[in-house]
């Protein structure tokens, strides 16, 4: 690790002097003081993906910096979420309080569990009567998906992970029981409220969950004849590899589904998250044009009013609040602050987890631009709603604003600002 360390600290002070910089000049550039930037040139500390961006744009190295440090940390393989032999089993107490198990449907026969999440099972379920006529129930299941996004804006995940796995179960059992019509609009509504039942468990920092739930929303919505989920399922899992660092694989599964044949929504944003990857490698030209590509097919989507939307449902446009986040990753955070700061400050006010996870960003760039007093004061309005929210996605990036507003501990605001950020950084995501 400290010859990687050294390998950067090398390429990094031979393009500083080819630019005709000093320490004092770069450090200047990239709001970094001039002892830390020496440290990192002599391979006495670690160089952060941040600094390397930052780094990249000052010295126009095209991502090469970036490169040097884009050395993923080995993750463990990701489970079998397709194995119909794995079932969860949900606890509610009479506290308000749950939990989730994941068991062999083995053992849960064994312990005489009525029935389990699935759509095909040897164990016998209760006869159902049979409905011919669902629109009512389809209709009122829609509605409370609705509240039960709206729930999720505003509470953690915990509360909302409990109803929306009850519903799907109910949404299956009562496609068992309707006609062939019925059954497919259940079908793919009940894929529905497993594919956000995978986003919560996601911002509930439970990676695992996050993977079972969207494969169970592709098993669900290809009985109900809906293929563009399989598709989408990949955009996810893109998502959750760029989370955890695995650049190479995020882009992959992105690119996968941006050439398919899904539709254009889906695939629009599979360019986004592709956008993403090319960002965090320091590749602008790339970055962009993917960026143009995600606009292009979100513009073409037919929106089906009948059916809840995929993906961010509270940005009024995606592709921009995107393109700020994406000028971050690229090293330019004063050009990210400009958009993101007009893209925030356009979210609906009830959007309380939408508004967070951005607001931190903004805070993040405003504190990599040098705007320390704007990124104080803006974090200080959101530490209250991100305990509100606990989201996992959010605890990273406020962990990220700690540690880049903690080397300007002489700042005013920030010596103000650091103990309650310190303290929130510390704050666990529940599930």
């Amino acid at each position: 690790m400290r010859e990687h360390w050294q390998d950067f600290g090398r390429e990094l002070r031979r393009r500083r002097i080819a630019a005709g910089l000093s320490l004092q000049q770069l450090g200047q550039r990239v709001h970094y003081s001039k002892s830390q930037l020496s440290k990192v040139e002599r391979g006495l500390k670690r160089p952060t993906a941040e600094l390397a961006r930052l780094c990249d744009s000052a010295l126009g190295a095209g991502g090469e910096l970036t490169r040097l440090v884009a050395v993923p940390d080995p993750q463990p393989p990701s489970p079998n979420s397709g194995n119909d032999d794995e079932v969860w089993l949900m606890q509610l107490r009479k506290d308000g309080s749950g939990s989730f198990q994941r068991l062999r449907r083995r053992d849960l026969i064994a312990a005489g569990a009525a029935s389990v999440l699935t759509l095909q099972t040897s164990v016998p379920q209760p006869a159902l009567p049979r409905l011919e006529e669902t629109g009512a129930v389809v209709d009122a299941s829609r509605l409370l998906f609705e509240q039960l996004r709206r729930l999720g804006q505003a509470a953690g995940a915990a509360h909302v992970l409990p109803p929306l796995i009850a519903q799907t179960h109910s949404l299956e059992q009562l496609a068992v029981a309707s006609g062939p019509r019925g059954r497919k609009e259940l079908l793919v509504l009940a894929s529905r409220y497993a594919e956000y039942a995978g986003w919560m468990a996601q911002e509930s920092g439970d990676e695992a969950a996050a993977l079972w739930w969207t494969d169970r929303a592709v098993q669900l919505a290809s009985a109900g004849a809906d293929k563009a989920l399989a598709v989408y399922a990949q955009v996810r899992r893109s998502l959750i590899s760029l989370y955890r660092g695995d650049i190479a694989e995020s882009m992959e599964l992105a690119g996968y589904a941006l050439e398919s044949e899904a539709p254009s929504r889906v695939r629009g944003l599979a360019a986004q998250h592709l956008a993403q990857g090319r960002a965090v490698n320091g590749d602008h030209t790339g970055c962009m044009r993917s960026l143009d590509r995600a606009r292009e097919l979100l513009a073409q989507a037919a929106m089906d009013p009948t059916q809840p939307v995929l993906g961010a449902s509270n940005l009024p446009d995606v592709v921009s609040m995107f393109t700020g986040w994406c000028l971050y990753d690229l090293g330019r955070p004063r050009q990210a602050a400009a958009i993101l700061d007009a893209e925030t400050a356009r979210i609906p006010e009830h959007a309380l987890r939408t508004r967070t996870r951005y607001g931190v960003r903004l805070a993040l760039a405003h504190a990599s631009a040098g705007d320390l007093d704007q990124a104080c004061h803006i974090t200080t309005e959101l530490l209250p709603t991100s305990r509100l929210i606990s989201s996992a996605t959010v605890q990273a990036d406020i962990r990220r604003l700690c540690r880049t507003l903690g080397r300007h501990s002489r700042n005013a605001a920030v010596r103000e600002l650091l103990p309650e950020l310190t303290a929130s950084a510390a704050y666990p995501a529940h599930s």
